[in-house]
């Protein structure tokens, strides 16, 4: 196996899988002065629509109104050892706008000709001085709530959420706790258990995960904690678990064998939780963002071909074959 192809493996040799980390780690700031100040047009975001780290950057672009902002780039949903391509397939672009890659890879090569990783989504880039700021989701997202508020309407900024932002001091120690253990256990978890390469590596993480789901659904019952996890408006700890469980029931129960239970007929307030984001229609947030950035099928797609590679087997997608259900793939908001 080559040294590129050796970075996509998806398990280790006890047969558990361990993300590693992003490797570009500057960041946006408001201050004029600073490395990356925030400007219009200056930034690209690169995403995957399969991917869930991708898509919280992508929902939160456009919770805050950044499409005018920030510009959009979408790759194709073909995961190579060169990480992903420009197909033109699914939506996305025939090849990179800005300078005519037909591979992700060939823009971190651009950033930096000696990058040793993984080619991952979201990718932050400045058109400036032509380098990849940041491919973390979970700092991407915080920048995007915050610095480039000053180029926005009032009612988008941070000072005109219901909670004073998505990311709010009083609730910081609160969501950052969240943020951990749901991190390791659900957003992390499902791969854990989808790629895992073993019997014992795969129920280890099976069982924690839906220990997890439990604890969120319980959470969900306590006071304040309605309709969205820590009150009347959403947070940043809403915007990372949705990414996770709107793939739920449609790709990670069945593909990635979370089985034990399903979203839709075991977690009543997670469901009625979901369904509220997915169908919000501009009530709490920004327009369509929840139900706009998803696309049900691209998930069992993609996460079938995911599947598939990390078991050594490739298959074009017309000899895939793609699992029908659950129908629908999200309940109305008004069923029980």
């Amino acid at each position: 196996m080559s040294a590129t192809a050796d970075v996509y493996k998806n398990a280790d040799a006890d047969g558990q899988f361990r993300r590693k980390p992003s490797q570009f780690r500057d960041a946006i700031s408001k201050d004029p002065d600073s490395k990356f100040p925030a400007e219009k047009d200056r930034y690209v975001l690169y995403i995957n629509l399969g991917c869930p780290w991708a898509h919280r950057a992508n929902l939160v672009r456009s919770l805050k109104g950044l499409e005018d902002v920030v510009q959009l780039v979408k790759c194709g949903f073909e995961l190579t050892d060169e990480g992903w391509l420009f197909t033109g397939q699914h939506g996305s672009e025939t090849k990179d706008p800005l300078y005519g890659f037909t591979k992700l890879s060939q823009l971190y090569y651009k950033a930096d000709p000696d990058y040793k990783g993984r080619f991952t989504v979201p990718t932050l880039w400045d058109k400036k001085t032509e380098t990849i700021v940041n491919n973390e989701s979970s700092e991407i997202i915080r920048m995007f709530f915050t610095e480039f508020d000053d180029l926005l309407p009032e009612h988008l900024r941070e000072s005109g959420h219901p909670l004073g932002g998505y990311y709010p001091a009083p609730l910081r120690k609160e969501i950052d706790a969240m943020n951990d253990w749901v991190y390791d256990s659900v957003n992390n978890g499902v791969y854990k258990c989808g790629f895992a390469t073993n019997q014992g590596a795969y129920e280890s993480n099976l069982y924690p995960l839906f220990d997890a789901l439990d604890r969120l659904e319980t959470h969900l019952g306590e006071s304040g904690h309605s309709p969205y996890l820590f009150g009347k408006g959403i947070t940043e700890a809403d915007i990372r678990l949705y990414s996770t469980l709107i793939r739920f029931d449609v790709a990670y129960h069945n593909i990635f064998k979370c089985n034990l239970k399903m979203i839709r007929h075991d977690y009543p307030r997670l469901s009625r939780w979901l369904r509220n984001l997915y169908w919000d229609a501009g009530k709490t947030a920004n327009g369509h963002a929840f139900k706009d950035t998803v696309n049900f099928w691209l998930y069992k797609y993609g996460y079938l071909n995911a599947k598939r590679r990390s078991e050594g087997l490739k298959a074009s997608e017309e000899q895939l074959v793609i699992p029908t259900g659950p129908a629908p793939d999200i309940y109305p908001l008004d069923k029980s």
